[in-house]
């Protein structure tokens, strides 16, 4: 009965803003306010995480910190392209084996730096 209720619910959601004229600009506006909750939800782990591995970091010499700090900036600037990126096949290739290659430094790079 309760699942009943909340399809329901979500329907009339969905007719109210297919039927009303700006509609579509309500349901960006929402998405987009999810989106920046998500958002805003991974930097606060990302700031805890920092927090909690700082004698690590402290740890790594100058070419491992570079090394993350690296990856780290390739990734933040292909977040910001993505868009741009994913309008053709070959940007597609190039935001993947960018963001795979960064990936596996950053993390082959903390393994080195904790086995020490």
């Amino acid at each position: 009965m309760i699942a009943a209720r909340n399809i329901a619910i979500i329907a009339l959601l969905a007719l109210i803003l297919t039927v009303l004229p700006s509609g579509g600009n309500v349901a960006d506006g929402i998405l987009t306010a999810l989106s920046l909750l998500f958002l805003g939800a991974i930097a606060l782990l990302l700031v805890r995480f920092w927090k909690e591995s700082s004698l690590t970091r402290d740890a790594m010499t100058d070419r491992q910190r570079g090394i993350v700090y690296g990856g780290l900036g390739a990734i933040a600037l292909m977040i910001a392209g993505t868009d741009e990126l994913f309008d053709s096949g070959a940007g597609t290739v190039a935001w993947l084996l960018i963001v795979g290659v960064s990936a596996w430094l950053i993390f082959t790079t903390w393994r080195e730096a904790q086995s020490i």
